[in-house]
């Protein structure tokens, strides 16, 4: 391995059809990145209004010549959902498995284990990939030591880390943000929608906290992996993953393929994150094993 890629992760946030039009068409044309994700995986309820744009954003993604991959959703619930996944499963030619039920769908084809699949170890790992998965997005707590760990034990297992944007820690049944604005989740009226970076959810003393998305819990600060190109490659690291916001992704891709072709060091990669308009501070304590909204430099 000598070449490490970079995606745009699926966009986590309850954004209009034309901001989703308009952010894709400018990934396919000015992003320097290899894959992209792209489908509703938080929350169900969305899917009736944004599946009318996907085929258009898939579409210019790879007249782009980006590789596109479907994501499913994270917490099926309803009917809707589980079709949803059997429909992706039948249909695409690459799945990214973000819920076990994904996995038995795609009946041997091959997937990309999603961060919210709860894999920890190189058996988990191994398992899956028995059953057709070819990439490997670890679960966003796992420490570098045990991502190296899975990479060594399955070198034939893409890697791909997330790399960039606020950290995916959970989802669940209640709506945090129809419960913050007094609604019924049966009746959210899509609220989600006024934060396009998710609500910032702070503490009773008014510290930074967590970040709500709909039914989703994400960090409030912003994930930042800025190994070195030779410390990614040591460790098994086939792809970065950028998550999308509501900031400049295009710099941020920009950053990020100067880090992996070894154009900048890590100080650098850092510097430059730090000028653009992130929601949250940067963290990255999770890889080195400590709380994950730590910063930590070397």
């Amino acid at each position: 391995m000598s070449k490490i890629e970079l995606s745009i992760g699926p966009n986590f946030f309850n954004w209009s059809n034309e901001k989703l039009v308009d952010f894709y068409a400018r990934i396919a044309d000015e992003a320097p990145v290899d894959r992209v994700y792209i489908g509703e995986v938080i929350c169900g309820k969305r899917m009736p209004f944004n599946d009318k744009v996907w085929p258009e954003i898939y579409e210019r993604l790879t007249n782009a010549g980006k590789t596109v991959v479907f994501s499913a959703i994270a917490l099926p619930v309803t009917v809707r959902d589980r079709k949803s996944i059997n429909a992706l499963s039948a249909d695409c030619e690459l799945v990214e498995a973000n819920d076990i039920a994904c996995v038995h769908k795609r009946s041997g084809e091959p997937f990309v284990g999603g961060p919210f699949l709860n894999i920890y170890n190189e058996q988990a790992a191994k398992v899956l990939m028995n059953l057709g998965m070819e990439t490997f997005c670890p679960p966003v707590e796992l420490p570098i030591k045990s991502v190296e760990a899975i990479a060594q034990a399955l070198p034939e297992l893409t890697i791909e880390l997330f790399a960039f944007g606020r950290l995916p820690l959970a989802v669940s049944g209640r709506c945090y943000h129809a419960r913050a604005h007094k609604l019924h989740k049966d009746n959210c009226q899509f609220i989600c929608d006024r934060d396009l970076d998710g609500m910032d959810v702070t503490t009773l003393d008014d510290q930074k906290f967590l970040a709500a998305n709909g039914i989703q819990t994400l960090s409030h600060s912003v994930q930042a992996i800025t190994l070195d190109r030779d410390e990614l490659l040591t460790k098994g690291i086939g792809r970065l993953r950028l998550s999308p916001h509501d900031v400049d992704m295009i710099a941020i891709a920009e950053i990020y393929r100067d880090l992996v072709e070894g154009k900048i060091k890590s100080s650098e990669a850092v510097a430059r994150l730090q000028t653009q308009q992130l929601p949250g501070a940067l963290a990255n304590g999770y890889v080195t094993g400590k709380p994950g909204h730590l910063w930590k430099t070397d």
